[in-house]
């Protein structure tokens, strides 16, 4: 290739290729919001940590999800659509949260984070019963423990099309929301201490790669949507003593992580709500493209 076509194919990719918007300190969408000083100082605190809008909630019949959705319900949010695949083996939890929350609306959706048309289905149906999208949590995942030079093909895509293409589809699908609608918002994803190191005793290749992707992910697209005021963030929980790590199968597991545990335990779901509203509430306004760890300090050894 000659000099000339190369500075021609250079300046052809060049107009091809979208600039990136960052904000400005005029942006009204990513301006600070301090709080008001008429507030008492309890008033500040709850002011500090309030949750406002609207949120969707994938992988909502998980307990993460519904410690999640309390959670936020406390914290007051107006509304809530939990995604699931199957929802209805929820009914119990969220028919509780109904009676506890009356003034609330509670919707569920059966959804498969894998596909486009079902996720653009479910955020109109959100919108049309709760009024907007404000938040979006990602819990839907899955797990496998195989190992690497036994893995098939389809084993590895699936994990993958969940844990990352999903996270990203249903983070496209509503950032597209809160932009047609021209408000901040905050995508959370759930990442894990998988994607900063990696787990013993059990082979997750799969697992692992597809944490450690979530990580980029959410940088790439706090950078592309902060202008619009869409704040994207990752939690990487510790392992939590939750149904799918319990059984006589896992018992030595379970002695292997907490025995590489400063705290010498595996973490409870409500552990990880703390920061979960942190980075959906008004005190994580300016905090954006970053992950929190909560693992009692595993990743500290």
């Amino acid at each position: 290739m000659s000099k000339e076509d190369a500075e021609d194919r250079a300046s052809l990719v060049s107009r091809q290729i979208p600039e990136m918007k960052l904000s400005t300190a005029e942006n009204p969408l990513t301006a600070p919001r301090p709080v008001p000083q008429d507030l008492k100082p309890a008033e500040k605190a709850q002011y500090r940590f309030q949750v406002k809008g609207n949120a969707i909630i994938t992988g909502g019949a998980g307990t993460l999800a519904l410690e999640a959705a309390r959670a936020l319900l406390e914290h007051g949010v107006s509304g809530l659509a939990l995604w699931d695949m199957n929802p209805d083996q929820a009914f119990e939890s969220v028919k509780k949260l109904h009676s506890q929350f009356p003034d609330r609306r509670i919707i569920t959706e059966a959804v498969d984070v894998r596909d486009e048309a079902q996720i653009a289905s479910a955020v109109e149906s959100s919108v049309k019963v709760l009024g907007s999208i404000d938040i979006l949590c990602c819990f839907a995942g899955v797990v496998g423990c195989t190992h690497a030079i036994e893995m098939k093909a389809d084993e590895w895509r699936r994990t993958h099309d969940i844990n990352l293409t999903g996270s990203f589809l249903c983070a496209q699908g509503v950032a597209r929301q809160m932009i047609k609608q021209g408000t901040a918002g905050s995508v959370v994803f759930t990442a894990s201490i998988s994607a900063h190191h990696t787990n013993f005793p059990q082979p997750q290749a799969a697992y692992n790669s597809s944490k450690t992707a979530l990580l980029s992910l959410s940088k790439s697209l706090a950078a592309e949507w902060s202008s619009h005021g869409i704040r994207v963030n990752t939690l990487s929980p510790g392992y939590m003593d939750t149904i799918l790590n319990e059984g006589e199968g896992l018992t030595r597991a379970r002695s292997i992580w907490n025995e590489r545990n400063p705290m010498g335990r595996m973490g409870v779901p409500w552990e990880l709500t703390g920061p979960l509203v942190l980075l959906c509430s008004e005190a994580g306004r300016y905090v954006n493209g970053t992950d929190i760890t909560v693992d009692g300090g595993a990743m500290a050894l």
